[in-house]
């Protein structure tokens, strides 16, 4: 019995070609994938991939988008998930960023592969901004701090825990020493407004 091979939707054939893209960069690393690389990995004719990314910064920039996807859909499920206290909530998104950075060491790949694009700094913006949107906005139930004051303490929590989480992929420190650390970075101005 032969069997004919299913034709995906559009919008599955570009999964299944971001599936593949990805399994690319973490063998070989941002400068293994091209667009002609990607065609060949995943079976399909050069045509399609072009038709779906349009170039290698439209795929990177795509593989972008679904990286921070990924990480920020893995926040929220925690967050849904925890208890209503500022030390659990601290906790959870300390515990999920740091599980992403390490399940996802690709994210910085890809994100040193388009520096210089104005485009990737255009998302990179707008993706660091709902970001730190979605840590203000699970803090504030716990902080006595404006709005502004509040999302400038996150856009620090952030670049600490980019610090913190080069230094846990460089096994310089444990996962559980990392969260450890920015639970306390995130609390200490939370605790001190809120009292």
């Amino acid at each position: 019995m032969t069997t004919t091979p299913t034709r995906l939707s559009k919008q599955a054939r570009r999964e299944q070609l971001l599936d593949v893209a990805l399994v690319i960069v973490r063998a070989h690393g941002a400068d293994g994938l091209t667009l002609p690389t990607l065609a060949e990995a995943a079976g399909v004719s050069r045509p399609i991939v072009y038709d779906h990314f349009g170039s290698r910064p439209g795929l990177l920039l795509a593989l972008y988008r679904r990286l921070d996807e990924r990480h920020r859909t893995a926040i929220a499920r925690a967050l849904e998930q925890t208890p209503p206290t500022a030390a659990d909530v601290a906790g959870a998104i300390s515990v999920a960023y740091f599980a992403c950075a390490t399940d996802i060491p690709e994210f910085d790949a890809v994100s040193s592969a388009l520096k210089g694009n104005p485009e990737m700094e255009a998302t990179q913006h707008e993706m660091h901004d709902g970001y730190i949107d979605l840590m203000a906005d699970a803090l504030t139930p716990y902080s006595g701090l404006n709005r502004a004051a509040l999302r400038l303490h996150c856009v620090g929590v952030l670049g600490a825990a980019e610090a913190i989480a080069a230094e846990l992929n460089r096994g310089i420190a444990t996962a559980a020493d990392a969260s450890t650390a920015l639970t306390g970075v995130i609390l200490g101005r939370i605790e001190r407004a809120a009292g």
